[in-house]
């Protein structure tokens, strides 16, 4: 494509300098993160809380609102604000731990990620701002009050938003080449009165000087050019000693922020001691100082142009510098109807005449290219509402990176010999992972609530990202495939909490799609990425293979698998008595990595035949554990119940007694995830791999009869790869189509509805349909599988009923056969749905109409991700910006969970790309 952005993109050599140097890489929290956890038990989000962090200096990384960065966090930017009655000068955002939230953490702002392009040239952000005081206290009591059951206590439950007393505070970035960078702050009045405002843009340098037995050298920021329209502050990184362990010596030099004539204000990056742990300071100019200067004093400061302030415990007007600074913007009255601006610039340029003339015409510019952007990419089927909706998708996406630092060794042995962290804390979680060492700037779910990046979920990311910036999408997979980040083992690391958790092995599908979609949009295959991760994916098989395959039997004991509270009991810890829980969705996953590993192996025997004996490998694990799933050898039961028309887990005791958990979710859908077509014409280009399969479908048939099926189609043979046969996957599909069990008017459940007069009952814990928040709370209670629509899921059974389509054909439709009766019997296909005789695209055609239309307006203009949510459905400063929620609710498609989890839920961009 030719857009302007297009151009900058293409002008991108690495991820050091040029267009990617700065971007929107501050967290929204980094307070109680495992970062910055130095307990001795590990309980991060009582170590470092919301109301120690305006006091506390971060270790690993920043956060902010509406924050940007370089790409090593050297040097951050973002916004405070204060309205005169907030109990704390807002620089960051507030939310809830799990041991105070209804449903575990949650974040307690309303703030939307309205814009982003992949160079960042343009970014918009938008943050509501209350007029009267922030209820903190009452949040936390309500929620806490509520003991885990009914609704989440939202702000807008508080009433602090009625009359509508508030600021829309729009922040926008745009940059006027790769290193100068146009702001604009804009405070909108929505109330019915003239209401009070400061504006406190904030410069500082991430703390990198205190953590050694002495202090490093520090950086500086000073008073720098002033003139009859600005005032400004000029950072200095010379001072700073080279970030350890990279390469080259990353400095950024002088950076100088222009603004409005104002109040210059001056501190230092530095805890306060003496608050938080009653000792001395180090220095008396510390991080809370603006918040004490605001918040602590009961008359407004003097606004004469170009005063200086440096704010500490004594305020200190000849020290004219710091770490940390602000210009300090005091609006008293901001009339109704009548934004304030505040005009602002970072550039390297220290000797600009007019630096923020051009402001307005630079945002306007790349507005425009961002425009020109979009509109090339939105598909022309697609409708207004719809591109609305992939373009604050996408925008989501980017701006949910993040500068994710972390080196787990020295968080482990901690910075100074002289004063170790507690020893016990070593073995609470990451003990096995020194060598994880990060300095990248990474994509993360969400980054007030998941900060942090998460295998499976960056694998669906990279899957929406690679329609617009595909080789940022490359290089995220490739990460966690670095060997600063995959164990030597082989095992790809989960997420921070515990890396040596388990998610989904997904990895090696998104690589394939990631490639395989970045060919067909841009004409150039590139192998060099796909080979390079297919070598890493092998180590990454044979771990998987090795680790939860006890018995060798290809039966998979995966264990979470990212499903956090799908089953009666917690995968995540090891069973009593020996048990073994024998997971149908591990097995599934499983022979999904089989075939995906399968078709990367022949893409590179395309032009290296040596593959051609990777890809027979994998189709026969493929064929040993698809067949394994409904064979069990001489034991009385398998995964798939032929009664029930579905597969289950099993719990396998050492004596051989055995209990399925016949509980009908997603745990039973996932094999159906596992599937692939070899097409006689194109086995004819490996010969070698040809001749094996031939030999293998002839000598095996024990093990191929089931899972390997033979069709016609255009008058060629293609063999279809599937777990299930045709009749196993009409009784899956009966279950699927039925409004009854999984579908529901805006996806597919995680848990069959039937389990809501008909819970699954094992050792006095209970399975029952749970379409909401969590009821039942296993791995902290912020996630439900037990009902919600998940993206994910639904993503990858569109995925599976597009390939079935073309693996079966457009001939082959589903209309079931009537079945034995049973106590689980499912209902015929149109009972609940109305529809017969469906062919696999309009199925997975309508699954994707559905999650689209979550988030349009209905016939009555009310979005169904917002209920009954009245600001969303009809306020017009509302109605229009759009939260891309963790999980939805299953019957009504209320958006719950994390709410800015545009990381997967971004998927609805891909679903209008493939079908509008």
């Amino acid at each position: 494509m030719s857009t302007r952005e297009h151009a900058r993109l293409r002008a991108i050599t690495d991820d050091i300098g040029g267009w990617r140097r700065w971007g929107p890489y501050l967290s929204e929290r980094s307070w109680a993160t495992v970062r910055e956890d130095y307990s001795p038990d590990g309980e991060a989000w009582s170590f470092l809380t919301h109301d120690m962090a305006r006091s506390k200096a971060y270790r690993w990384g920043e956060d902010g609102i509406a924050g940007i960065c370089d790409r090593f966090q050297i040097l951050c930017f973002a916004p405070a604000f204060w309205n005169g009655r907030d109990p704390f000068l807002k620089e960051r955002l507030f939310g809830l731990t799990p041991h105070e939230g209804n449903h575990g953490e949650d974040v307690k702002e309303y703030y939307f990620h309205l814009d982003n392009t992949p160079t960042h040239s343009y970014m918009k952000y938008l943050y509501k701002y209350p007029q009267r005081a922030f209820p903190y206290a009452w949040l936390v009591q309500e929620n806490q009050r509520r003991r885990g059951q009914g609704l989440e206590f939202e702000l807008l439950d508080t009433g602090i938003f009625d009359d509508d007393r508030y600021f829309d505070i729009f922040i926008e970035y745009a940059k006027v080449n790769e290193e100068d960078l146009c702001i604009r702050i804009a405070a909108h009045n929505r109330g019915p009165e003239p209401a009070a405002l400061h504006i406190l843009p904030h410069l500082w340098f991430r703390n990198t000087w205190s953590w050694g037995p002495t202090p490093a050298p520090r950086p500086v920021i000073r008073r720098g050019p002033q003139g009859a329209a600005f005032c400004s502050l000029l950072s200095d990184d010379a001072a700073l000693e080279p970030l350890p362990k990279l390469p080259l010596d990353y400095r950024l030099g002088q950076r100088i922020l222009y603004g409005p004539p104002t109040t210059l204000l001056f501190t230092d990056n530095e805890t306060n001691c003496e608050r938080l742990y009653g000792v001395p300071n180090r220095t008396p100019y510390v991080k809370d100082a603006f918040h004490r200067y605001l918040v602590g004093q009961d008359s407004v400061p003097d606004q004469s142009a170009g005063q200086e302030r440096t704010v500490g415990q004594e305020r200190n007007p000849n020290l004219r510098s710091g770490t940390k600074a602000a210009l300090h913007y005091y609006f008293p009255s901001v009339p109704p109807g009548v934004p304030v601006v505040v005009r602002l610039r970072l550039s390297p340029q220290a000797s600009l005449a007019d630096p923020l003339g051009i402001v307005d015409d630079v945002i306007a510019e790349r507005r425009a290219d961002a425009d020109e952007f979009y509109d090339a990419l939105h598909p022309h089927g697609a409708s207004a509402e719809e591109r609305r909706l992939q373009r604050q998708a996408l925008a989501g996406l980017l701006w949910t990176k993040q500068s994710y630092l972390f080196d787990v060794e020295l968080w482990q042995k901690g910075d100074n010999p002289a004063a170790p962290p507690p020893a016990s804390r070593v073995h609470v979680r990451n003990q096995h992972w020194p060598h994880l060492n990060s300095m990248r700037v990474m994509t993360v779910p969400d980054k007030w609530e998941y900060p942090w990046f998460a295998a499976w979920d960056l694998a669906f990311h990279c899957v929406t990202l690679v329609l617009i910036d595909p080789q940022y999408a490359k290089d995220q997979l490739w990460v966690l495939l670095f060997e600063q980040f995959q164990h030597a083992n082989g095992q790809i690391p989960a997420y921070e909490w515990e890396f040596s958790d388990l998610n989904p092995p997904v990895h090696a599908w998104a690589v394939w799609r990631v490639y395989h979609l970045d060919r067909l949009r841009n004409g150039v295959a590139d192998r060099a990425f796909l080979e390079k991760c297919f070598h890493k994916l092998l180590i990454n098989f044979a771990w998987w293979v090795n680790k939860v395959d006890h018995e060798g039997n290809n039966i998979f004991e995966g264990g979470f698998l990212g499903l956090d509270n799908i089953t009666v009991v917690n995968r995540s810890e090891r069973l009593r008595d020996g048990a073994v829980l024998e997971q149908a969705d591990a097995t599934g996953w499983i022979a999904m990595f089989c075939l995906n590993m399968m078709r990367i192996a022949l893409e590179l025997a395309q032009e290296n035949p040596v593959y051609e004996g990777l890809a027979i490998k994998f189709f026969q694990h493929y064929a040993y554990v698809a067949h394994a799933m409904k064979h069990m050898g001489n034991r009385p039961y398998q995964l798939w119940d032929e009664r029930d028309g579905f597969f289950y887990d099993v719990l396998r005791y050492p004596d051989g007694a055995f209990q399925k958990f016949r509980v009908r979710s997603a745990v039973g859908l996932i094999p159906l995830f596992a599937v692939e077509r070899l097409e006689q014409r194109w086995l004819e280009r490996f010969p070698n791999f040809g001749r094996n399969v031939r030999w293998f479908l002839k000598n095996r048939p024990e093990l191929v009869y089931d899972v390997i099926h033979k069709t016609e189609q255009n008058g060629q043979t293609v063999h279809v790869l599937t777990v299930v046969n045709r009749d196993q996957l009409v009784r899956l599909l009966t279950r699927l189509w039925d409004t009854d069990e999984f579908l529901s008017p805006y996806g597919l459940r995680s848990l069959s509805k039937y389990h809501e007069e008909h819970p699954f009952v094992f050792g006095g814990r209970s399975v029952g349909y749970e379409p909401a928040e969590a009821v039942t709370k296993i791995k902290g209670g912020n996630s439900n599988w037990r009902g919600p629509i998940w993206f994910p899921t639904n993503f990858l059974l569109i995925e599976t009923l597009r390939q079935l389509g073309k693996a079966f054909g457009e001939t082959f439709t589903f209309t079931p056969r009537p079945e034995e009766p049973s106590d689980v019997s499912p209902r015929p296909l149109g009972e609940g749905s109305g529809v017969r005789g469906l062919t696999f695209s309009q199925m997975a055609k309508d699954i994707a109409d559905r999650l689209i239309r979550l988030f349009l307006p209905d016939e009555r203009g009310r979005r169904p991700i917002y209920c009954a949510a009245r600001n969303f459905q009809d306020d017009p400063h509302w109605k229009d910006y759009l939260l891309f929620h963790e999980y939805f609710h299953g019957d009504t498609g209320a958006g719950l969970g994390a709410s800015h989890q545009t990381g997967w839920t971004a998927l609805v961009a891909s679903l209008i790309d493939t079908w509008r």
